[in-house]
């Protein structure tokens, strides 16, 4: 394992670790001087920590907005006041509201947390401006990247710019590394002020019976033997997408998705057509069809398109409820419903996600199946399994083990 021994592997171990961290700064723009990059599990795992590594009382206010990923709204809630901006009738973020509540809080905002892009609608956030307002109030602003890296530049800006971002969080599997690895960024000073959130071997330089006196960083915050192989794959997607530069995938994507937009708006039976919308948001277009159910036209999509797309509410409940504008009675009663184990019946949205690989032939199968879906012509006679709200083709015998199986 890493920083525990002199043989030749471990010492390979470390070299290919550390300089993960340091690819991982240099890809979001941080001051490896000043900053530090901490390696876990997902970007779950790095708001939690960050959560818990945070100076908080009853009366901290957290504020975030109703636009975020469960994973940015959730562990907040059992440590701090969390108030949710709202977000306009047509999904994006109501900055006036965020000024709003930004006001009415000052002096108990402990930190401001936002999603640099929206995994829902890809909707791009000015979080650059949003810095600014929060440091202008005292605090300080932590962004969920997950969903931005792969897309657009992150950019933390000099520790002393006023638009500086304090902590960036990023996920690996959306960068097209492996799953399991996600990075926290953020200022060394502020981590060293404590301990971590779970100690263990590592995370120290001398433990006695009676004291404790923990590592620098990031040591003293990855406990136990890391996972550097994610790491490392994690550095290595960063790097290649460097190589490839951010503003080519950038252009790119936008290119696709004014294409996707614009074929989308040609069928009126399909929501979320809008090509004017291109340019603020990355390669994510949410779309329902009209008279189908969302998760029917996902299994359409895959069984008979070949085409990977997810439905539902993406981790993302309040969000899509918003979107979807539903009325009171129709939300308590879908939720009853889950609630008693039955998702037949719960709304949500098809999304459909490009990278920096997807082409216009893509877009094209895509616009070809939705009107196979919206037009009711697809083969496979398919039922509905009410606890996961997943439609399966009638006598569907799912092929998987002959790609891949572990036995």
């Amino acid at each position: 394992s890493v920083h525990r021994g002199s043989g030749f592997k471990s010492r390979l171990s470390t070299l290919v670790y550390d300089q993960a961290h340091e690819i991982i700064a240099r890809f979001v723009g941080a001051d490896p001087d000043t900053n530090t990059v901490i390696f876990g599990k997902n970007t779950t795992e790095a708001i939690n920590k960050l959560s818990y590594r945070l100076p908080l009382s009853d009366d901290s206010v957290v504020l975030s907005t109703i636009m975020e990923h469960h994973s940015n709204d959730l562990p907040w809630r059992n440590r701090a006041r969390v108030v949710h901006v709202g977000a306009t009738a047509d999904g994006r973020l109501d900055e006036e509201d965020f000024d709003r509540q930004l006001a009415r809080h000052a002096g108990r905002v402990a930190l401001v947390t936002i999603s640099a892009a929206s995994n829902v609608t890809g909707f791009l956030q000015p979080v650059h401006r949003l810095a600014r307002k929060a440091h202008e109030a005292g605090t300080r602003i932590m962004v969920d990247a997950a969903q931005l890296a792969p897309h657009r530049q992150v950019v933390m800006k000099p520790d002393d710019d006023p638009e500086h971002l304090d902590f960036v969080v990023l996920a690996g599997h959306k960068m097209y590394a492996p799953f399991g690895t996600g990075a926290l960024v953020g200022p060394r000073a502020f981590f060293l002020e404590g301990g971590p959130e779970y100690p263990g071997g590592g995370t120290v330089h001398v433990v006695t019976l009676d004291e404790i006196h923990w590592a620098g960083m990031p040591d003293r915050d990855e406990a136990g033997s890391p996972n550097v192989v994610g790491a490392m794959a994690m550095a290595k997607a960063a790097q290649v997408l460097m190589e490839i530069g951010m503003d080519a995938v950038a252009h790119h994507e936008a290119e696709l998705t004014a294409y996707a937009l614009e074929r989308l708006a040609a069928n009126p039976a399909i929501r979320d057509g809008d090509p004017a919308r291109a340019a603020d948001r990355v390669g994510v277009i949410p779309f329902n069809v009209a008279g189908t159910p969302h998760y029917l036209v996902a299994a359409v999509l895959g069984y008979e398109g070949g085409i990977g797309v997810r439905s539902g509410c993406f981790c993302a409940h309040p969000y899509v409820v918003h979107l979807l504008d539903l009325p009171e009675e129709i939300r308590d009663s879908w939720k009853a419903r889950v609630l008693a184990g039955d998702k037949s019946d719960m709304p949500g949205l098809v999304r459909a996600s490009f990278g920096c690989y997807s082409t216009t032939d893509d877009v094209d199968r895509l616009i070809e199946m939705l009107d196979v879906a919206a037009q009711g012509t697809y083969k496979g006679d398919y039922r509905l399994h009410a606890a996961s709200g997943e439609y399966v083709p009638a006598g569907w015998d799912d092929p998987l083990r002959a790609y891949f199986s572990l036995e």
